[in-house]
């Protein structure tokens, strides 16, 4: 277990008869790329807002840095840069000139972070060019560069891949990964496009209608999609010993009502059938299993994603 950065405790937000988010126990840990995934709606912002002191919560709690106290968390969340919904841009001004503003109201001693936070994002080098005739792409590298002002412990982006085209997604993709490994900065980063998320982040939290309904680490998620064969017979362990001694494999599994889940061997169905059938075994299910990525969480969440 590492140091915990952030973890909610029972976080519940309601608004009139609406419940946000019901009790929910969050964790991330130093060094995470924690991909927080649900639905549009499903309290992914709201949980953020809450983490970012734009919200309240109805009950239950923060802790930030080890801090939970509210004179705790003003100073912990000094160590905190986010980016929640648009980046705040001043559009008439340069990428420089945003962050200089940035910088003074959040009381950031000297200029030399602006510099480097440029060279993060890569925009040392838009010189006089407004903001408002930036890319989509380059807007969200200039929030992205506002949030690191102060050089933030913990990164929080909100859906940052909103409206980016794939270039671009990519581009944040790798950038997000760089700083992770680069200056050692723990993520937060929420979306409900799946894919992308498997491609950086080291730990998972999917959340519905409010509840957290899962936490687990990249290795685990893989785990639970790896494809096999999923095979019923009558005699469990007389297949066991088949898959060993005539097919020389041991990547297998016997669940507890006796479906053996067969890792090795996927795509050699023949074979496979053949060797339990010609032992005698009666074959009563018997075909290829296992979840992409996206249908695996379309079956934990009960419906699918929207954009």
């Amino acid at each position: 277990m590492g140091q915990t950065v952030l973890a909610t405790i029972d976080l519940t937000k309601k608004y009139k008869e609406q419940t946000a988010l019901e009790h929910v126990n969050l964790v991330v840990e130093k060094g995470d790329i924690y991909g927080f995934i649900g639905q549009n709606g499903a309290g992914k912002s709201t949980l953020l807002r809450i983490v970012t002191a734009m919200a309240r919560p109805t009950s239950g709690s923060v802790r930030l840095f080890g801090e939970s106290s509210e004179a705790g968390l003003i100073e912990a969340r000094k160590r905190v840069g986010a980016i929640i919904e648009s980046p705040a841009l001043y559009p008439d001004m340069t990428a420089r000139d945003n962050l200089e503003v940035h910088r003074l109201l959040r009381g950031i001693p000297g200029k030399a972070c602006i510099s480097k936070a440029l060279a993060l994002v890569g925009l040392q080098d838009t010189g006089k060019k407004k903001a408002k005739n930036f890319s989509l792409g380059m807007k969200q590298r200039l929030g992205l560069a506002i949030a690191l002002l102060g050089d933030p412990e913990l990164l929080i982006l909100d859906e940052p891949t909103n409206g980016l085209d794939p270039g671009g997604i990519v581009e944040l993709r790798e950038l997000v990964k760089e700083l992770n490994r680069e200056l050692e900065l723990t993520i937060l980063i929420s979306s409900h496009i799946l894919s992308e998320l498997h491609q950086m982040a080291t730990k998972y939290g999917i959340i519905h209608e409010g509840r957290l309904l899962e936490q687990m680490t990249h290795e685990q998620l893989n785990e639970k999609c790896k494809q096999h064969l999923r095979i019923r017979v009558d005699d469990p362990s007389k297949a066991a010993t088949v898959l060993e001694m005539e097919l020389g494999t041991q990547d297998y599994e016997v669940l507890q009502d006796g479906t053996i889940k067969l890792y090795s061997l996927y795509h050699d169905v023949r074979r496979v059938s053949m060797a339990l059938t010609s032992s005698g075994l009666v074959i009563e299910y018997f075909a290829p299993d296992g979840d992409d990525l996206e249908s695996y969480f379309t079956k934990r969440v009960g419906g699918g994603f929207h954009d």
